[in-house]
């Protein structure tokens, strides 16, 4: 057996590589730029879980963090209300969510696992609002329940329980965003009276 040690290379995300080598020069294409340094990136996904019922009973909080973990892999942080509310039987600094901020491989692994294989889970699915950018490059997605991700058993969860995911750019404009995340396989709905 030889004693030399093997070099550790880093994995790069299957999406990422695929956005290195055929999406930048076809967003530069498509945006009319010349450098490839001037395209818009992704720099971050958020993914947000309110537990409304974390009021009554403190043990949902914990099963919500536990699934976002599994769906994310990385420890959520519980986030608290900032004021109350009596209207909603909310105090201040009550825990009422949990949330996640992937960046790096991590979160090009989770957008690759998102749209290639809970995407196509989403019960009556005929694309994604191309209207639900911010005016500032970010898209909001909002999902009714977590059972489109292949790694939550439905028997063990106590439940459906909505999330929403944010697609943090530095894109300029909602229109550079969308293109970005066109070409990264972002499946939108086409709008009516658009030929694409």
């Amino acid at each position: 057996m030889s004693s030399e040690k093997k070099p550790i290379t880093a994995v790069v995300p299957r999406l990422k590589e695929a956005f290195i080598k055929v999406g930048a020069p076809e967003l530069m294409k498509r945006l009319g730029k010349t450098n490839v340094n001037a395209i818009p990136r992704l720099q971050k996904i958020v993914v947000n879980i309110g537990v409304s019922a974390a009021r009554e009973n403190i043990k949902a909080l914990d099963n919500a963090a536990e699934e976002l973990s599994v769906i994310t892999g990385q420890k959520p942080s519980v986030r608290r209300s900032k004021q109350s509310i009596s209207a909603f039987k909310l105090r201040e600094g009550m825990p009422i969510a949990v949330m996640v901020t992937m960046r790096g491989i991590r979160m090009y692994e989770f957008l690759d696992r998102f749209i290639s294989l809970a995407v196509p889970r989403i019960r009556d699915f005929r694309g994604l609002n191309p209207r639900a950018f911010d005016g500032h490059g970010n898209l909001n997605i909002g999902l009714k329940e977590q059972y489109i991700f292949p790694e939550i058993n439905v028997e063990k969860s106590d439940g459906p329980r909505g999330m929403n995911i944010t697609l943090v750019t530095n894109a300029k404009t909602d229109k550079e965003a969308f293109e970005l995340l066109s070409v990264l396989g972002m499946p939108f709905a086409k709008e009516k009276g658009k030929k694409n």
